[in-house]
């Protein structure tokens, strides 16, 4: 069972990171970046970023929680095991 657990969140940790490498390829830089594309380049004079930005970082912030939360996960269920 423990195996089995260690392989799905393995799994998890290669899917999470591979996309966490594409949103953060997608952010903006400091001349613009691959964001424009999907409609950054309109920027908002309220914060100062765009709402696409905003969506942007919100959505990479999470999937680096669950990339967190499943190297954890796999450390200590490893750990157990042994």
């Amino acid at each position: 069972m423990v195996q089995i657990l260690t392989i799905v969140l393995s799994v998890i940790l290669v899917i999470t990171s591979t996309l966490l490498v594409v949103l953060i390829l997608l952010h903006r830089g400091k001349g613009g970046g691959l964001s424009d594309l999907f409609g950054g380049g309109v920027s908002s004079s309220v914060g100062g970023s765009s709402v696409a930005e905003r969506n942007l970082d919100r959505l990479t912030v999470g999937l680096g929680l669950v990339w967190a939360a499943s190297i954890v996960a796999v450390g200590l269920l490893v750990r157990s095991a042994t």
